[in-house]
Parts: C-alpha cells; sequence; structure tokens
C-alpha cells in the first residue's frame, strides 16, 4: 500500500498538483488523499471507498488505474487472508466431531425414531378398538335376534 501511495504522490509532485488542488478538483478531503500517499490504509473504514478513491487519484494524475488497482488488491488479499499459525494448529487437534464444517457439508444427524414407533402403536389400538366395538355390537345384535326367537 505504501508503494501505491508513494506512487501517486511522485506522480502528483511530477505534475505540479498541490494536494489541496487535487482534492477539490476530485471533491475529496485532502486528508484522505494524504491518508492514501502515506500509506495509511487503516484510516478508511469502507474498504470499497478507499478503492473508489485510488481508482479516481490514479486516473486523475494520469495513470494506469487497472494497473494499480491490481496491486491494491493483491495488497488487500496478502494482509486479509492470513490464517496464524496457532489457528491451523488449533484446528488440526480437534477431534473429528468438532471439525467446523460449512453448512452444506455438513451431514444431518439420524432423526429419531420415536415418533414413527408411537403413530404405528396408535394405528394399531385405534383399529383393535374399533374390531372390539364392532364384535360387540355384532354379538349383542345376535342376542337381540335370539331374545325375539323366544319370545314367538
Amino acid at each position: 500500500m505504501k508503494e501505491i501511495g508513494e506512487l501517486l504522490k511522485e506522480t502528483r509532485i511530477q505534475n505540479g498538483v498541490s494536494i489541496e488542488e487535487a482534492a477539490t478538483d476530485l471533491n475529496y478531503k485532502a486528508s484522505q488523499l494524504e491518508s492514501i500517499e502515506n500509506g495509511d490504509y487503516k484510516s478508511f473504514k469502507d474498504i470499497f471507498l478507499l478503492k473508489c478513491i485510488i481508482t479516481d487519484y490514479s486516473k486523475y494524475l494520469g495513470l494506469n488505474s487497472e494497473e494499480i488497482i491490481d496491486e491494491f488488491n493483491e495488497y488487500v488479499f496478502e494482509s486479509t487472508s492470513k490464517i496464524p499459525i496457532d489457528d491451523i494448529e488449533k484446528a488440526s487437534k480437534q477431534k473429528e466431531d468438532d471439525k467446523i464444517m460449512s453448512p452444506y457439508t455438513k451431514q444431518e444427524k439420524e432423526k429419531s425414531k420415536l415418533p414413527m414407533i408411537l403413530g404405528i402403536i396408535l394405528a394399531v389400538l385405534i383399529i383393535a378398538f374399533v374390531v372390539v366395538t364392532f364384535y360387540n355390537n355384532s354379538k349383542d345384535t345376535s342376542s337381540d335376534n335370539l331374545e325375539i326367537s323366544y319370545k314367538e
């Protein structure tokens, strides 16, 4: 990042443009351009704003903005993508069950069979109740017929 800032500053000075003049022409604050020239990217809360300012500033100075943004992207990638060795060692020591996995690759836990078993038992009980009730009704009807035949 410091190299990008130095290139921008040297080009600005060679073109005879003051930092205030560049800031006014680009509609940015002079402090923002100074931060970029000093390589202080941490003063920017939004990395995308920083990228836009660098693009505009490099175009303003007549530089190849695509090359500068490529260099900026490499810098951002290198500074943000490093995983500390301690974290790697901790992750490798974790048990198989404790591994951090993507939700897309995570295996589903085996579902409980209890609801299915309870449903089957309930169905059997209902069928048994219906059969017993039907049997009792048919038995009562048979005994009623017997009584009628004796009365005659």
